[in-house]
């Protein structure tokens, strides 16, 4: 058996309102509750379990998704009827724009715990 990412979990203020919101974003599912955990699964099977942790201070993780050009269209869409802030560079320092890095395009957001959330159309390195 190759290797392979299962499932991570990603700790939020409000484990619902993250899972919700990403999925949204995403045109994903939420999935059932399980234990403490709202999962949303990618359609290459990984999992990203979201788990409240109230109280406590979230360390800000960064989560890249990789999506079709039509994907991109309809989530940009999304983001922008949501009025949600977008940027082409992780530093945020051009916002309201999207970088075309590898002939592709790509954003980055923050999500309600304040986790960087990218969307690219083409990896990182790809030529093509």
């Amino acid at each position: 058996m190759s290797v392979e990412l299962n499932h991570t979990i990603i700790h939020a203020r409000d484990n619902r309102e993250s899972a919700e919101f990403l999925a949204n974003i995403l045109g994903l599912e939420v999935g059932a509750e399980w234990g403490p955990f709202i999962p949303v699964q990618t359609s290459n099977g990984v999992t990203l379990d979201f788990a409240s942790i109230p109280g406590e201070s979230i360390t800000t993780q960064h989560y890249a998704f990789l999506i079709s050009d039509e994907e991109f269209d309809a989530a940009f869409e999304r983001i922008q009827q949501q009025g949600i802030t977008y940027y082409a560079d992780p530093h945020r320092k051009q916002p309201g724009e999207i970088n075309h890095h590898y002939g592709g395009r790509g954003l980055y957001f923050k999500d309600p715990a304040g986790h960087g959330m990218e969307i690219i159309t083409r990896p990182y390195g790809n030529e093509e």
